[in-house]
């Protein structure tokens, strides 16, 4: 398992920040970086910066990531190829680019002009981006998006394409085209449900397991004020899986914690929301049981072994860090608490 650290936009960091932090996870031994895809600084340049420091630092860009770049949200394919093609030269092959459907919903797909047809557009989004980063001129007609002799110019080391996927159709479409399929939030059953759904699509298309990589972000907000990492983590949680009024229940990520059977606990949050209650007043009401199932707050001593045992079933487990404080020191004491040695250690236990 590769054991990567995942640092997004919510952190407060300047790109300059983000490229010191790089000296850190070399330090602590971090086979990988990722990051979302972000406003400023921009994802593509954060991932652009750790290569070249870290090709500085040892010689070898380290592996970098997006997860997840909405592809159909504002970004047209050339663009998205070109920004692609460019860090994979960048970072000599050691890049990793997720896409993902950024939404859901007629409405969401008719705001962008597009379908309410999720799986055929990331079916084709997929597709042309494969073909495209491994240097192949393309044609692609395909039921939403059609491209003629889209290529782009050598040198071209090949850029790997993940698809984020929480629902069933979308896992089977990652195990059939994807070179890797990137989870969230998911609980250690979640995980096991997903291999085997993934194994479906593979199947379909008579591909092996190796060809296609899991990978998903582990949540962790470290602290020995564990009330305050218990609110900072529950906070992301609240701001990911409670439905927007209005929206249908079933879709996004709302879906996913109904189907890992947490509906009733959302159906009473968002009522106790509807009668005025604030993010942080519901977080307090949220069971410890279910915040441990898919992530980690609290002291270091105790997070490598439960990072390990909520990292099971994982190709590329990624620590994404969690601050119940501001500043860059928060930031280093999470590395500092779940490097991969310790991680591992852990799994031996």
């Amino acid at each position: 398992m590769i054991i990567g650290v995942g640092l997004d936009q919510r952190l407060g960091l300047s790109l300059r920040e983000h490229t010191d932090l790089s000296d850190e996870a070399i330090g602590h031994g971090y086979e990988s970086m990722w990051t979302n895809s972000m406003s400023v600084p921009d994802a593509f340049h954060v991932c652009s910066a750790w290569s070249s420091r870290t090709e500085l630092l040892t010689g070898t860009p380290l592996r970098t990531g997006i997860a997840v770049i909405p592809a159909a949200k504002g970004w047209h394919l050339d663009t998205l190829i070109n920004q692609a093609a460019t860090v994979g030269q960048v970072g000599q092959g050691n890049f990793v680019l997720g896409v993902g459907a950024g939404g859901a919903g007629a409405k969401y797909w008719g705001g962008l002009g597009m379908p309410d047809r999720p799986i055929a557009i990331m079916r084709d989004y997929v597709e042309i981006l494969r073909q495209v980063l491994s240097g192949t001129e393309t044609t692609y007609d395909g039921p939403v998006i059609q491209v003629d002799h889209l290529k782009i110019p050598p040198p071209t080391p090949g850029v790997p394409v993940y698809l984020a996927a929480l629902g069933p159709q979308m896992l089977h479409l990652a195990g059939e085209i994807a070179d890797g399929v990137c989870l969230n939030w998911a609980t250690p059953s979640q995980i096991a449900w997903s291999n085997e759904q993934l194994g479906l699509g593979l199947k379909r298309a008579n591909r092996d397991r190796s060809e296609v990589k899991m990978s998903m972000y582990i949540r962790v907000c470290i602290d020995d004020d564990v009330a305050a990492a218990r609110r900072a983590f529950g906070v992301q949680v609240l701001g990911y899986g409670l439905a927007r009024p209005g929206v249908d229940r079933s879709l996004s990520y709302r879906g996913h914690f109904g189907r890992m059977g947490f509906d009733d606990l959302f159906l009473d949050l968002e009522e106790r929301r509807a009668d005025g209650a604030p993010l942080v007043d519901l977080v307090d009401l949220v069971p410890d049981e279910f915040l441990n199932l898919v992530g980690y707050f609290g002291n270091a001593q105790d997070a490598p072994a439960r990072f390990a045992q909520l990292a099971e079933g994982l190709d590329e487990a990624i620590v994404r860090i969690i601050t119940a404080r501001p500043g860059v020191d928060p930031i280093v004491e999470a590395m500092d608490a779940l490097t991969p040695a310790k991680i591992r250690d852990a799994i031996k236990q």
